[in-house]
C-alpha cells in the first residue's frame, strides 16, 4: 500500500469515529484535530519555505562565485593593459627628459661662449675714458682741415 492510500484509509476510518462518538468528545476531538492539521500545515509550509530559501541562497551564491571571477579576470585585464600604457609613457618620457638634457647641454655650452666672449667686450675701470681724454671743441677739424681728393697722393708721385 502507498502512503496515500494509507491516509485516505485512516481519514475515512476517523470520518466514522467522529460520527459514533458524543458530541462532548467529538468537539474536543475536532479541535485537537484543528490544531494538528493547523501544526503540520505550519510545518509543511515553513520547510517549503526553508527549502525555497536554501535554493534561492544556493543560487546567489554560485552567481556571485562567477560574477567574481568574471570581475577578477577583467582586473587582470586591465591590470595588464595599464602596466603596457605605463611601460610606453616611461619610455617616451624617458625620451623626453634625454632630449631635453641634450637640449640643456647645448643651450649650457653656448651660454658660456657667449658669456667668455662678452666678458672679452666688457671693459675695465681703466680703459673707460675721462673728462681730460675728452676732445674739446678746439680739437674738431673744421672743413678746412678736412682732406679732399687732391690732397691724397697717388702712388706714383
Amino acid at each position: 500500500m502507498d502512503k496515500k492510500d494509507v491516509e485516505k484509509a485512516a481519514l475515512k476510518a476517523g470520518k466514522k469515529i467522529i460520527d459514533h462518538t458524543p458530541e462532548p468528545v467529538k468537539e474536543k476531538v475536532e479541535e485537537k484535530i484543528k490544531e494538528k492539521a493547523k501544526e503540520k500545515f505550519v510545518e509543511k509550509t515553513e520547510g517549503k519555505l526553508q527549502e525555497k530559501a536554501n535554493e534561492a541562497s544556493e543560487k546567489l551564491q554560485e552567481t556571485k562565485e562567477k560574477n567574481a571571477q568574471k570581475v577578477h579576470g577583467k582586473g587582470e585585464d586591465a591590470k595588464e593593459k595599464l602596466q603596457d600604457v605605463l611601460l610606453s609613457v616611461k619610455g617616451k618620457l624617458s625620451d623626453v627628459k634625454e632630449a631635453g638634457e641634450n637640449f640643456q647641454e647645448k643651450v649650457s655650452s653656448s651660454d658660456d661662449k657667449e658669456k667668455s666672449k662678452n666678458k672679452r667686450k666688457i671693459k675695465g675701470a681703466n680703459q673707460i675714458k675721462k673728462a681730460t681724454d675728452i676732445k674739446s671743441s678746439t680739437k674738431i677739424k673744421s672743413s678746412n682741415d678736412i682732406k679732399s681728393s687732391t690732397d691724397l697722393k697717388t702712388m706714383g708721385s
